[in-house]
């Protein structure tokens, strides 16, 4: 009778310490997931080509806590139409910048932003808000966010600014695919004078 309950007890206590570790990683997932990195897939087409339908990132939701988004970041926020969604996308324009598309480029504070993560055949067409040769001046706060594949990308020139508020965070790795695997670089940029 002492053995089986020397077995019972022990059998107890396995299981017990099983249910502890499920709670404790639970615990450390859910709050990892809530706080510090979350994944997301990317669907569509609209990031190509740097990013594809179907690849699957690690946003990283800390650093814009520590310091400010700054252009040329890929940032997964909150869709503008259903919040329940989120969205993938690039900043281009920072608060408080004039921002203008005219014959097709960007104009930021009067000077044509060149994306050189881009192909040269790709255009940015103006949309809905941000209309052709019209300036539009963000507000503390907002940022001007667009797909890299412009010509089939529902961003900031149709549906206007995304408020920081709504970012999620900064895609900060690349997982899936294997052979595709590694950490989101800064993509450069730079002005040139409008004349």
């Amino acid at each position: 009778m002492k053995l089986l309950l020397k077995i019972i007890r022990r059998i107890s206590l396995f299981f017990l310490d099983i249910v502890e570790t499920g709670v404790i990683a639970l615990s450390i997932f859910v709050v990892v997931y809530l706080f510090i990195l979350q994944p997301h897939e990317v669907k569509g087409n609209s990031m190509l080509p740097n990013f594809e339908h179907g690849q699957f990132l690690i946003t990283d939701k800390i650093t814009y806590r520590l310091k400010e988004p700054s252009r040329g970041d890929v940032v997964v926020f909150k869709a503008p139409v259903d919040t329940r969604f989120d969205y993938i996308k690039r900043i281009i324009g920072l608060p408080g910048e004039e921002i203008k598309i005219q014959n097709n480029q960007i104009f930021i504070n009067g000077q044509k932003l060149e994306e050189i993560y881009l192909p040269e055949s790709f255009v940015t067409r103006a949309g809905q808000l941000f209309k052709n040769n019209q300036s539009f001046t963000l507000e503390p706060d907002q940022y001007l966010v667009m797909g890299d594949n412009r010509e089939h990308s529902s961003d900031s020139r149709e549906w206007g600014p995304v408020p920081k508020e709504n970012l999620v965070g900064r895609v900060w790795l690349r997982y899936w695919p294997l052979n595709k695997i590694g950490k989101i670089k800064k993509e450069e940029y730079e002005f040139t004078n409008s004349s």
